[in-house]
């Protein structure tokens, strides 16, 4: 009953700030989430996104990279959905994937046909300079860059999956790539340990949030999400005394039989 009721509240405060956000139209908010599978992360935009106007906000999830993606830069794709001013876009994983996915299986850097693709410490390091560039780019420019790294225990990633098998509603959700991943768990683990350390800044932090309790989860995001919108202490644009006097005119207008 209290996740309910306080989500319920986030919820509602999030689609005013939302309105802020848009008739102020100085800033654009990003959302990112990262995670291993099964941790949670469409239930959470789902839940805490609940009360947004779907023409303010969007949301890409990124896969395997096409063959058109691959003959450009790794921050290429995700940059054309950046959000306008005014807006929330959420990317259900992103760029990151490329400093995470990537590092575990080093054979997708090779089929990149990158320069010096063969130093792979170079490539990372490069790579993590890149995103921190473009977060303070971002930043600079009105963008606020919010991620989020869903943590999910690996015995409840296991049970998860279980349900996923053992009720036919979740079928679909299921993939024997997901168990063949889990193969790799330590050195995703590590992964995220350096791609975090070495990415989150002042101005585009990471939040490492506890994922094996979903409720708990959801209800860290929304405030988080919710004090990032207060932050940027948004009041709706004032009316010139010019622009009254015209409104006043046409209210005239239309009352006049």
């Amino acid at each position: 009953e209290d996740y309910e009721r306080l989500l319920t509240e986030h919820v509602a405060r999030l689609s005013k700030q939302q309105e802020l956000l848009y008739a102020t139209d100085d800033h654009a908010l990003l959302l990112i989430f990262q995670a291993m599978d099964a941790a949670g992360k469409d239930g959470a935009i789902k839940h805490v996104m609940s009360g947004i106007n779907p023409q303010g906000c969007q949301v890409f999830s990124y896969k395997h990279p096409s063959a058109a993606e691959l003959q450009h830069d790794f921050l290429w794709r995700t940059t054309r959905d950046l959000p306008e001013r005014g807006r929330i876009g959420i990317f259900n994983r992103s760029y990151y994937e490329e400093v995470l996915i990537a590092r575990v299986h080093p054979q997708i850097i090779r089929g990149e046909g990158i320069p010096d693709g063969d130093d792979k410490e170079k490539i990372w390091r490069g790579r993590y300079q890149s995103i921190v560039h473009l977060e303070k780019h971002l930043h600079r420019n009105g963008t606020r860059v919010v991620k989020f790294f869903l943590h999910l225990s690996k015995e409840e990633q296991r049970k998860r999956f279980l349900a996923r098998i053992d009720e036919p509603e979740k079928n679909w959700k299921f993939s024997l790539d997901d168990v063949r991943e889990r193969r790799y768990w330590a050195r995703y683990m590590k992964a995220y340990e350096k791609c975090i350390a070495a990415t989150s800044t002042n101005q585009a932090p990471w939040y490492i949030v506890p994922a094996d309790d979903k409720a708990t989860a959801r209800l860290i995001i929304s405030r988080i999400v919710l004090d990032t919108l207060q932050d940027l202490d948004m009041q709706y644009p004032k009316v010139s005394a010019k622009r009254r006097r015209e409104l006043q005119a046409i209210r005239k207008k239309l009352t006049d039989r």
